[in-house]
């Protein structure tokens, strides 16, 4: 076993910040370091988004597949996908007074990409 390193324990060093705090206390220390450790992937998370994403929240609003597929594209086109897919369809039927679902097929049919685009480049509402 010839060029093996021991390994020099330094546990109780470690802990000493540690030695004096309750279960009660070490758990709460616990629950702030990983909730340090995940901000950065929520904060990811909630300022990022992906086509893939965009599709699947599509999907869920009752699209097909090849639907939400061309909503996203022109929505990406667009400089929108920050946006969200959801909430350029959300917003298009809000503001013309259709359905959702009429709001995405028309989308894809070409109809009130300039009134998207004014309506979100004027500021979010």
């Amino acid at each position: 076993m010839k060029g093996l390193m021991k390994r020099e324990d330094n546990f109780e060093e470690r802990r000493k910040h540690l030695a004096n705090l309750s279960d009660d206390e070490l758990k709460q220390r616990f629950w702030e370091l990983a909730e340090k450790i995940v901000e950065p992937m929520i904060e990811l998370a909630r300022k990022n988004t992906t086509p893939s994403i965009e599709r699947s929240v599509l999907l869920r609003m009752g699209f097909s597949s090849i639907e939400a597929k061309a909503i996203v594209e022109g929505v990406i086109d667009r400089g929108l996908i920050g946006k969200g897919a959801g909430h350029v369809v959300y917003r298009v039927a809000k503001d013309k007074n259709i359905s959702i679902r009429q709001a995405g097929l028309e989308l894809i049919e070409g109809k009130y990409w300039d009134d998207v685009v004014k309506s979100f480049n004027g500021g979010d509402k």
